[in-house]
Parts: C-alpha cells; sequence; structure tokens
C-alpha cells in the first residue's frame, strides 16, 4: 500500500498528529516521506519528530517544492497567513488538502493564486484513534484522482464519505463537532452517578461499555433508532419515567438546535473568510 510520495503537513496540531500515526500504522507512507511544519513551536515539531521518526525542515520553501501533498492542519483563524507565506512555492501540480473547518476550496485557491487542485476534508478528533468518520469535497481544479488519493489517506484513520461541497457545514455540525456532543453526555451521566452513590471507577466502565454496546446495536441492528428505544423502554418502567424526564427538558429539541447553531457557525467563520481574503485582494 506505499506509496512514493512526499507529504507535508502546515500545522502540527492533534489532527496532524493523527493522520500521521494512521498513516504510518497503515504503512501508506513511511517516516522519511513525512514532514511538518508550523509557525513558531519548534518543541512540539521535535516531539512529533521523536515520537514517529518523521522530518521537520525549517526551510518552508524546500519542505513545500519537495512535497507532492500539501495538507493545510493549522488553525482556521490563521489559515490566511499561514496559506500567503507558502503560496510562491506551491504549484499546480501538487494536491492541496484542507483539514480546515468553515474554509472553503474556492478560499484557499484565491490565497493560492493559482489552478492548484484542492481537496477539503472534515474529519473529526476520534483520528486520534482511527475511528474518525470524514467527509471530503473538491474544489474546482481538483480530479477524480485527487478525490481517490485522498480518500485513500482518510481511511488510513476511519471512514470515508464524499460529499457536495455547500453540506461540509452540515457534516461540521454532526460529525465534525459530534465527539464532544457525547463526551458531554457521559460528563452528564458521570455526575448523575455521583449523586445516586456509584463508585467513580465502576460508574463509568459501566458508562462507557453501555455507550459501546447502544453504538454496536444502532450499528449491526436493521431497526430504526426509535424502535430500539421503544424496545427498551416498558410501559410504567425505569427507562419510561427517565425518558419522560428528557421529554420535559426537550432533550431532542436542544440537540437538533444544538446541530443547528454549530453548523450556522461553520457557515459564519467561511462568510469571515471569505471577506478577509476579499479585503487582503
Amino acid at each position: 500500500m506505499e506509496t512514493k510520495q512526499k507529504i507535508v503537513f502546515v500545522g502540527a496540531g492533534s489532527m496532524a498528529e493523527a493522520m500521521i500515526s494512521g498513516m504510518l500504522q497503515k504503512e501508506l507512507f513511511l517516516p522519511n516521506q513525512i514532514s511538518v511544519m508550523n509557525r513558531s513551536n519548534q518543541e512540539r515539531l521535535e516531539s512529533l519528530k521523536h515520537t514517529y521518526q518523521i522530518c521537520i525542515n525549517n526551510s518552508k520553501q524546500t519542505a513545500i517544492k519537495e512535497a507532492d501533498i500539501i495538507i493545510l492542519a493549522m488553525k482556521p483563524k490563521d489559515v490566511v497567513s499561514g496559506v500567503l507565506s507558502i503560496k510562491d512555492f506551491v504549484t499546480e501540480e501538487q494536491l492541496v488538502i484542507s483539514v480546515l473547518a468553515g474554509v472553503s476550496t474556492t478560499t484557499i485557491t484565491e490565497l493560492l493564486g493559482k489552478e492548484v487542485p484542492v481537496v477539503r476534508a472534515m474529519p473529526n478528533t476520534s483520528a486520534t484513534i482511527g475511528k474518525s468518520a470524514t467527509a471530503l469535497s473538491i474544489g474546482e481544479y481538483a480530479k477524480h484522482q485527487h478525490l481517490l488519493l485522498t480518500h485513500k489517506l482518510f481511511e488510513t484513520i476511519g471512514i470515508v464519505t464524499t460529499v457536495e461541497e455547500k453540506e461540509l457545514h452540515a457534516v461540521t455540525g454532526l460529525s465534525g463537532s459530534g465527539p464532544a456532543y457525547v463526551y458531554y453526555l457521559v460528563e452528564s451521566m458521570e455526575k448523575a452517578a455521583d449523586e445516586i452513590g456509584l463508585e467513580k471507577e465502576i460508574a463509568k466502565e459501566l458508562i462507557l461499555q453501555t455507550i459501546i454496546g447502544a453504538a454496536e446495536m444502532l450499528k449491526k441492528s436493521p431497526k430504526q433508532p426509535a424502535t430500539l428505544r421503544r424496545e427498551v423502554t416498558s410501559p410504567g418502567g425505569t427507562t419510561e419515567a427517565g425518558i419522560k424526564i428528557l421529554e420535559n427538558y426537550r432533550y431532542q429539541e436542544a440537540m437538533i438546535s444544538c446541530i443547528k447553531r454549530a453548523t450556522g457557525r461553520s457557515i459564519e467563520l467561511g462568510e469571515a473568510l471569505t471577506q478577509d481574503v476579499a479585503h487582503k485582494k
């Protein structure tokens, strides 16, 4: 499965590390084919080099020019300055992959100022353990082979699907931010366990297995979630009593509003960046 291409990460955060780890574990790249750079944190770069034996290159020009694939993994707020700092070294023969929430392929293309193929990806933090749900969409100058290559890259950290770019805001609100919603649920369950007198470690084990088991049921059963819920909810029983409290607090409405707001925020961030790019022209 190994490729002969070289890849550079512009940005050295948790998503970059998750992808590096996944690609090395699946032997898609060798360590000497991967390099990473960031704006100022040399200690972070040295840590990644020590952990994965990958390359770090203090020459931005050399790192970019030697790469076949450039992955933009900086913070979205840094995308304008980050892309402008490398644009002179990027060519139309390279593939640029962005994992930046809310940043359109058009914005990236305009910042680069040339017809570079760009593929946009929306993974989530479960990439760290190889369980990401990633959606991809292609920019104006990207071809089918660019999409196939990007698909192969992200398969190393989880499942991959392809959507129209306009749908990526919804993907961001649903699965991009989704792990945080589940963690928040677990926080609530842990607090409840404490209040009803369960020992902390026992409660944690029970909660995690409950969530894992429910997820496996949803994955393997042909039944709809509502059907599975009703099958657990005996009339007059404990589950029904609990569900009624969730209904009183409009739990489903709150979750729907949560996902809609996260989606809306992704749109807002993208629009703000578009305006920022327009002002810098």
